[in-house]
């Protein structure tokens, strides 16, 4: 009788850890599950060309995920930055097409380095001024972000009167001509934007984990006021966050209109639920708090391959974006369960080292 009340407990425990490291485990399940389904109801689902393009279309999510990951660890939202795609795609158009007119005839024009310099900045104002509206005029984060979702769409249909930047190949006398190859061209047999996808995940992996600003957007989402009182500068940390974000859409809208060669101010729709869709997936937390890079990149390869994968197999896109939904709405049950069975297990364990 003794041993039969002794050992039920612990097997109840250890099937709760299995249960917690397979829900925290379940997006690299996800991912495999998504790769055997379509390896077998996709032809050529896992040939080389078609595994380069949907890396291409994952890198575009990803870069967004990435940023987003960070707001929401703090406990925000950025509903903007598909728009801000759209608005940084155009300013790249206008630059490369027509440069800044200082007037009386005479216009600078940029190299391909510094289109892309100018561009990012743009991303980054954007950023800043959400989080300005944020941290100093305390507007909400939904809120805030939604706004400037419209304001930026507005301001890139302006740019053009809602009409196409066509044939942005460049100009060789301004150094422009390279231009395309931020979306188009190879280094090493990879794409380049591949390698700044590799670039940028490593360096928002290392701040996350690896320095002082990383503890404290985990800190911010988790307690903030907690971690106000104990010295965090919350408000630099949000601004951080959000400009952060506007940085990866303005890439993502540099990026886009290199590879179309050709910039429209519809571009990025809905990008920002693709980017929101990824993160949680990965495993950051609506709440705030928790979440890594790592799981955030993985997330994204399993949107973008459900993504491709339906089309591949000829599914209709209205029944593609039933499948994305059930998809965000999975994620977020999960990270509940997830979430409440560390409760319990934290709790069981504060009993036993109680007794």
């Amino acid at each position: 009788m003794t041993l039969m009340s002794e050992s039920a407990p612990a097997k109840s425990g250890s099937n709760t850890n299995w249960l917690l490291l397979l829900l925290k485990a379940r997006t690299f399940v996800a991912l495999l599950l998504v790769l055997a389904f379509f390896s077998v109801m996709a032809p050529n689902f896992l040939s080389t060309a078609n595994a380069i393009l949907v890396s291409k279309h994952v890198a575009i999510n990803a870069f967004l995920a990435i940023g987003m990951t960070f707001v929401i660890i703090t406990g925000g939202i950025d509903l903007s930055v598909g728009s801000v795609v759209g608005l940084t795609s155009m300013v790249a158009g206008w630059l490369v097409l027509n440069g800044i007119d200082v007037g009386l005839g005479w216009s600078i024009q940029f190299n391909t380095f510094e289109i892309a310099a100018i561009v990012c900045l743009a991303g980054v104002f954007v950023g800043w001024i959400n989080g300005i509206l944020i941290t100093r005029l305390n507007v909400a984060p939904f809120i805030a972000t939604l706004g400037m979702l419209y304001v930026a769409r507005g301001a890139a249909l302006l740019f053009s009167g809602g009409r196409t930047f066509p044939n942005l190949n460049g100009n060789p006398e301004y150094g422009s001509d390279t231009f395309p190859l931020i979306g188009t061209g190879n280094f090493l047999g990879l794409p380049v934007m591949i390698w700044m996808l590799i670039a940028v995940a490593l360096g928002a992996a290392y701040i996350a984990s690896r320095t002082p600003l990383g503890r404290q957007i985990y800190a911010t989402g988790g307690n903030e006021r907690g971690a106000a009182l104990s010295g965090v500068r919350v408000n630099r940390v949000k601004m951080f966050v959000y400009m952060f974000a506007g940085l990866m859409a303005a890439i993502v809208g540099l990026i886009i209109a290199s590879q179309l060669r050709a910039a429209h101010p519809a571009t990025g729709e809905f990008f920002e639920l693709n980017a929101i869709a990824a993160a949680v997936l990965g495993g950051t937390s609506m709440s705030g708090g928790r979440g890594r890079i790592a799981g955030t990149i993985i997330g994204a390869f399993v949107i973008g391959i459900l993504s491709d994968g339906l089309v591949m197999m000829g599914v209709s896109s209205f029944w593609q974006m039933v499948v994305k939904g059930l998809v965000i709405i999975a994620a977020v049950v999960i990270d509940q369960a997830q979430s409440k069975l560390q409760a319990r297990v934290a709790l069981a364990q504060e009993v036993a080292l109680s007794k």
